[in-house]
């Protein structure tokens, strides 16, 4: 505030008294010295003190009278003492004392209200700044919780897949062991970050599909295609996994008959659409309301990361279809 208040008296004394500018700003530099600290007296403490309660806002016009008041007065004597030290030059002289007081109430009453307008818009914008900081806290705050209920979530029903095949000795459960290991070391090392690439994000959903794959027969029918123009695009980490696994928990395992899971990934121009089909029978009320719940996570992290994105369930008799749209562009 101070370097501008200083800059706008320089352009002042340049454009109204070029012909004694050296001497102006010489003066008004020292005359500065005493504006700063008199506003920052007024500003700092005698401000706060009347914002203290809102009935004493009334005496506030009366603040401001008087600290002008003594601004001027102060500014007159603080003229004589640099005049008195050799660092103040007058360039003029006043007829009375009224006179002196009269010019310089004008230069404090544009101080105090140049101060009190400049310090207004500082605490304006680091307020907002502030809010804005404590927004993205909160919503990082939000992910991270929201993305340690997925994670636990996720290989809670994994664990449950190797327990099955342990508990049915079966030959598989090493390989089962072995894939899921890939799957945490990726959940533990790679998703720390706010994004990876989408060629990672793939891998993983293929190591889960072939971890599903082990508990099923020849009968489980399943897809999953991908177009994507660059793999080296960003994408939130584990944001595609929990629709995979919710078409192996909620369709495939409860499906009497002809199972299947159709994946089609596709990434375009920055804009994502992610397909996941699979086998259902009839749900129950009370299921159906446990996979609206399932997804709320889903759709409360795709909020809080993309301005532009849309997520579509259909439920069929047979069938349970979920469409995943986004702008990548429009990450928060």
């Amino acid at each position: 505030m101070s370097i501008a208040y200083s800059a706008l008296i320089m352009l002042y004394a340049y454009f109204n008294y070029r012909p004694e500018f050296w001497e102006r700003t010489t003066n008004n530099a020292w005359l500065i010295v005493y504006v700063l600290v008199h506003n920052f007296m007024l500003f700092e403490y005698s401000v706060p003190f009347i914002n203290i309660s809102w009935k004493r806002l009334l005496w506030l016009p009366v603040l401001a009278f008087i600290h002008i008041i003594l601004l001027s007065i102060g500014i007159y004597a603080w003229r004589y003492i640099g005049i008195a030290l050799h660092l103040y030059r007058p360039i003029g002289s006043f007829k009375s004392i009224e006179a002196a007081l009269e010019y310089f109430m004008q230069y404090s009453v544009a101080a105090v209200f140049f101060f009190g307008i400049t310090r207004h818009l500082y605490r304006y914008i680091k307020l907002k700044q502030a809010t804005q900081q404590l927004r993205i806290q909160k919503q990082e705050a939000e992910l991270n919780y929201l993305k340690s209920q997925t994670n636990p979530h996720f290989l809670f029903n994994t664990l449950n897949n190797i327990y099955a095949l342990a508990k049915d000795k079966s030959d598989l459960a090493p390989e089962a062991i072995i894939r899921l290991s890939k799957i945490l070391r990726y959940m533990l090392y790679e998703t720390g970050g706010q994004f990876v690439a989408i060629e990672q994000e793939l891998k993983i959903v293929h190591d889960y599909i072939a971890l599903e794959k082990l508990r099923y027969d020849d009968s489980l029918r399943i897809n999953f295609n991908y177009d994507v123009e660059d793999m080296k695009q960003a994408l939130p980490p584990l944001l595609l996994v929990p629709l995979v696994e919710n078409a192996f928990k909620h369709g495939v395992s409860e499906t009497r008959g002809n199972p299947f899971v159709d994946i089609h990934l596709a990434v375009n121009q920055r804009q994502l659409k992610f397909m996941v089909k699979n086998s259902a029978d009839k749900l129950s009320g009370e299921h159906t309301l446990k996979e609206k719940i399932g997804l709320a996570n889903l759709r409360r992290q795709l909020e809080l990361l993309y301005r532009e994105y849309d997520l579509t369930i259909q439920q069929q008799e047979n069938e349970f279809s979920v469409v995943l749209k986004i702008n990548l562009a429009s990450h928060v």
